[in-house]
């Protein structure tokens, strides 16, 4: 059981327990050596319920990735393919099956599809018209609604769910989402109080509660004697609060992932960092990469992986000098306190490994964030967010069109200024439209009109909500400390996310009256409500703190993971926040996921 799961009033790791055990029991159904296909979207969050030391107990001997290449040639008795219910991937299992099953070993083989987290009529029917529904043994479910990331992280790891809702207005996700939710009431008892804004989070609590309803009238026995383990939720819609995943993540994890990207908890670097300088020289270099797994598992990234960048060098110097004390401490000692030195040895040593790898990364970043471009991109995005120069054609994005710089900054940056000036006046957006066509062609065109459709690009009309919110909520703070932050604004150094803002008056004024005059400048309606949970399974200690599930629908960045985690660490706090959504995000991958490059 992975220990860094645990910690928290809410056991994270009974998700993985519960999901590892599925897979589990779905293998055994299938005697004999196996050999899994993997759909690519799901290889990495499965090897967080299950490694492959795990599969391989279960004689899982060969994995390979789903693609629409013949499978290479394996001696197993069983090929799984395991994959989320898409018809696309249909057509490549379609595609490996007719292939495999034409080899030698071919006629020896059973095929069977496990697909995550349910079946879907759809792709059975595309199996069938592509001939190889019948050859198919088992179809079934693995039931995985969701990953466990941290102690107090979860997420579905489905990176459409907000383009399929707001530019293709298909729903299934909403509905996956509302099982997901189902899912943790069966783990961690009922929820007793509900918050929530915008359009899906209204649709997803209506589905949650329907389906209720049906599992009640069908009788189906639940356990209702199980207290309540979460206290409150809040589901918070991504249309409400689109400025947060375009501004630059500024927290050690945060920047990680933007530079880096961090898939499933790991992170890979450029190697030379982490080589001293004979083994650079050496002739040949085995790898490129250096592969670092980031979780709380590992102390020294969960000390920091919250701070502000700026605060991360002093702290680092600051361990450096106390690991060289604690080494530097082994002379003139008695042979009981030797003997003790020897036992702590190994950990202070892992220790120093740890920094030796955070202070390699933290020079990877350095090199970036140094950088004129990043500087002048970060200086942008600041004035924006103070509403400076908002409605004029800004001279760094005609800059960065005439150098044909990526199409996703460019954009990114286009994106922020249009919804922090709450919509760009008609010239300037047709400027930008006519600069980007011209640069970077039909793609350009393609991708401004889903940007369009889901109200990331929009003329300005009327009232400047921004403005209103800005000053209401105090979405900029001026003079905030970066080492010592009193404020979540400090997760960007001079914006305090959005959504975080709204969980943070909930939590403090129990809910969303303070909040009344700035509700209808938000896109959605508005979600308060108690469903009636019987009073014995409710916990009413006053002393121990409330436990809030924030669950982001259409994905949630870690800066906004680390501003929850730094309110629940204010003294003045009785709040403890568990984190669930859809996707883990930055702003790049966020606007990839919706115009699909």
């Amino acid at each position: 059981m992975s220990s860094h799961l645990q910690g928290g009033r809410v056991d994270v790791s009974l998700i993985q327990t519960a999901a590892r055990n599925n897979l589990i029991n779905l293998l055994e159904k299938c005697p004999g050596p196996k050999a899994i296909v993997w759909d690519n979207s799901l290889a990495g969050p499965v090897g967080l319920i299950a490694q492959y030391a795990v599969l391989r107990e279960h004689s899982v001997t060969k994995m390979f990735p789903l693609r629409p290449t013949p499978l290479p040639e394996t001696d197993v008795a069983h090929v799984i393919f395991i994959t989320r219910p898409k018809l696309n991937l249909m057509d490549f299992v379609g595609y490996n099956v007719h292939a495999d099953s034409k080899t030698k070993s071919g006629s020896k083989k059973q095929y069977h599809v496990f697909f995550v987290p349910k079946k879907s009529l759809l792709c059975m029917e595309r199996l069938k018209h592509n001939g190889v529904f019948g050859s198919v043994s088992l179809v079934e479910e693995f039931r995985c609604e969701l990953f466990p990331f941290d102690s107090d992280v979860v997420s579905m790891e489905i990176s459409d769910v907000f383009r399929e809702y707001t530019l293709e207005n298909d729903p299934t996700y909403l509905y996956q989402t509302a099982q997901a939710i189902i899912f943790l009431q069966k783990l961690y008892g009922p929820i007793p109080r509900v918050w929530g804004k915008g359009a899906a989070a209204r649709q997803v609590w209506d589905l949650v509660l329907r389906l209720q309803r049906e599992k009640n009238n069908a009788n189906t026995p639940t356990k209702t004697n199980q207290t309540s383990t979460i206290d409150q939720i809040l589901l918070i819609d991504r249309s409400v609060d689109l400025i947060t995943p375009l501004a630059t993540q500024l927290t050690y994890e945060g920047l990680i992932d933007e530079i880096f990207g961090i898939n499933n908890s790991t992170a890979n670097f450029p190697i030379d960092n982490f080589l001293s300088s004979e083994e650079r020289t050496s002739e040949s270099l085995s790898e490129d990469k250096k592969q670092i797994i980031l979780n709380s598992a590992d102390k020294l990234f969960s000390d920091i992986r919250d701070k502000n960048f700026n605060a991360v060098g002093a702290f680092l110097s600051k361990q450096a000098k106390t690991i060289s004390a604690q080494l530097d401490n082994s002379q003139e000692k008695s042979v009981q306190e030797m003997k003790l030195y020897v036992q702590r040895l190994p950990q202070i040593l892992a220790k120093k490994k740890a920094l030796a790898h955070h202070t390699a990364i933290a020079e990877c970043i350095k090199e970036v964030t140094d950088s004129y471009e990043f500087l002048d991109t970060l200086q942008t995005e600041q004035e924006f967010l103070n509403c400076i120069e908002v409605d004029k054609t800004s001279p760094y994005i005609e800059d960065m069109i005439a150098q044909a710089k990526p199409l996703i900054s460019v954009l990114r940056l286009i994106c922020l200024q249009c919804t922090t000036s709450s919509g760009l006046k008609p010239k300037i957006l047709e400027h930008y439209k006519r600069e980007l066509v011209q640069v970077y062609g039909i793609q350009a065109l393609l991708a401004i009109g889903k940007l369009e459709k889901v109200g990331l690009l929009k003329v300005q009309s009327g009232t400047r909500q921004y403005t209103v919110l800005r000053k209401a909520l105090r979405l900029t703070m001026e003079d905030t400390s970066e080492i010592n932050p009193t404020d979540i604004s400090y997760v960007h150094s001079v914006y305090a996310p959005l959504s975080v803002r709204l969980a943070e008056q909930v939590t403090k004024n129990g809910g969303w009256k303070q909040l009344q005059d700035v509700l209808g400048l938000l896109p959605g309606p508005t979600l308060d409500e108690s469903p009636a949970v019987p009073s014995s399974l409710t916990q009413n200690n006053s002393d121990t703190p409330q436990v809030v599930l924030v669950f982001f629908i259409g994905g949630c960045t870690f800066a906004e993971i680390s501003a929850l985690r730094f309110l629940s660490q204010q003294e003045d706090s009785n709040v403890e926040f568990v984190i669930a959504t859809t996707k883990l995000i930055n702003g790049a991958s966020f606007l990839k996921s919706i115009v699909e490059m």
